[in-house]
């Protein structure tokens, strides 16, 4: 699955181009794209056949609404939400989330919250408790965000490693971004960062093998968004230039998420 943003290119043409690329789907996300431009996008699901994705940034329990409405209409599975409502203490957060989640099953669409940063997931260390405390929580594991909210060394101590594994066996979804102790997306195929690929790719492997323990052969669907940022996300040269080029970038993450799959669903055979 691809990420739509308003940024690049035309909507039809991003949908045509993600299509024509074999990808599966196209995710929206509403910190890149208002509601209005977002609702514009169903009949491109329609005329191309991908399937939906959607993260919202709901500023409240009840601006949650709109984004699982919209689901429903394009077709996901789930609306990964980043939360925008973000107090500083534990138990402040646990109405929060909870509140969502009572509002997602009315309205009969799951939600995963992104560990993502600057939202209510901003942390590792207060999202595992988050999990301890809400059983029925599921993620969608961006690790890009806590490799750099901790930090985070390659390879990590085994302290840091045991709460990434705590994070990997409660999602349900996962994102595509490698990043560096201090860098949020770095290129794929730099020499410097292969340890940290291997990193991810090694994330991803323990990631999906959990998923596939908890869902055997059903008929869920396991989705892997291949996101990369622009700039500031990017990293760009003196004149404002990428270093690298996201839709080759993007086009890899795919194929390392489908062996990676294959490799995964062979071990749980």
């Amino acid at each position: 699955m691809d990420s739509l943003d308003a940024s690049e290119g035309s909507v039809a043409e991003k949908f045509d181009r993600v299509h024509e690329a074999g990808f599966d789907g196209m995710a929206i996300d509403l910190g890149a794209l208002t509601l209005v431009q977002a609702q514009a996008t169903v009949p491109h699901f329609a005329r191309t056949g991908l399937a939906g994705g959607l993260t919202a940034f709901p500023t409240s329990v009840e601006a949650l609404r709109p984004a699982l409405l919209l689901a429903h209409r394009i077709g996901a599975p789930f609306v990964v939400v980043i939360g925008q409502e973000m107090p500083i203490r534990l138990d402040d957060m646990l109405p929060v989330i909870r509140g969502w989640l009572r509002l997602a099953e009315a309205e009969g669409m799951p939600i995963q919250f992104e560990t993502h940063r600057n939202c209510i997931t901003n942390d590792l260390f207060t999202t595992v408790q988050l999990l301890d405390a809400v059983p029925e929580m599921r993620l969608s594991a961006d690790l890009s965000h806590y490799v750099v909210d901790r930090e985070m060394p390659c390879p990590p101590p085994p302290a840091l490693q045991a709460l990434i594994t705590q994070v990997l066996e409660r999602s349900d979804s996962f994102q595509g971004r490698v990043a560096a102790r201090g860098q949020i997306q770095i290129s794929l195929d730099f020499p410097q960062n292969a340890k940290w690929v291997a990193l991810f790719r090694d994330w991803w492997r323990q990631g999906f093998a959990a998923w596939l323990a908890r869902h055997g052969g059903g008929d869920s669907a396991m989705v892997f968004l291949c996101e990369l940022g622009p700039p500031d996300y990017a990293i760009t040269d003196a004149h404002g230039r990428e270093l690298s080029d996201r839709w080759a970038e993007a086009a890899l993450l795919a194929r390392w998420a489908r062996e990676i799959w294959t490799e995964a669903s062979g071990t749980m055979a």
